[in-house]
């Protein structure tokens, strides 16, 4: 495994944040892994449980050295966003340290192969899944596939 991999993680999660949903959890738990030594942080740049760890990981920037890894699946992810997502989604753009963007164009399996990518570049996932159903599911049952280790919040 390389040292880079060693010291990556990605997240997944569904768009739709629960009530119950634990940001200070989320928090600690990135805490724990920026003092375990870990740097890069893969982030796919969708709503919900993404756009909320890069908050949280941009806050944590100002204490832990860390990057943050935007891994896009195709270059008009937003097209279908309203005109506020678009905003905080450019803006977390800007703010991110590392860009990757998978395709010029969306296609149908492009969101799969952006999370495959992402799964294959870290040693552990932090995942936040409350049902068997989605892109996120699929990212977290395929890094089980890949022994990855999985983090849930």
């Amino acid at each position: 495994m390389s040292d880079m991999k060693n010291k990556s993680v990605a997240v997944t999660g569904h768009r739709v944040l629960l009530k119950n949903f634990d940001e200070e959890l989320l928090k600690k738990t990135f805490i724990k892994l920026l003092e375990e030594g870990f740097e890069y942080f893969y982030i796919g740049m969708a709503l919900g449980f993404d756009m909320k760890c890069f908050e949280v990981l941009s806050d944590l920037k100002k204490s832990y050295p860390l990057k943050i890894v935007a891994c896009l699946p195709c270059l008009n992810q937003d097209a279908k966003w309203n005109g506020y997502q678009k905003k905080v989604y450019r803006d977390a753009l800007k703010k991110s340290d590392i860009k990757v963007v998978l395709a010029d164009d969306y296609f149908a399996g492009c969101m799969a192969k952006r999370n495959e990518f992402m799964v294959d570049k870290v040693s552990i996932l932090v995942a936040y899944i409350y049902k068997s159903t989605g892109g996120a599911y699929q990212t977290a049952k395929y890094a089980v596939e890949k022994g990855i280790k999985i983090i849930y919040v």
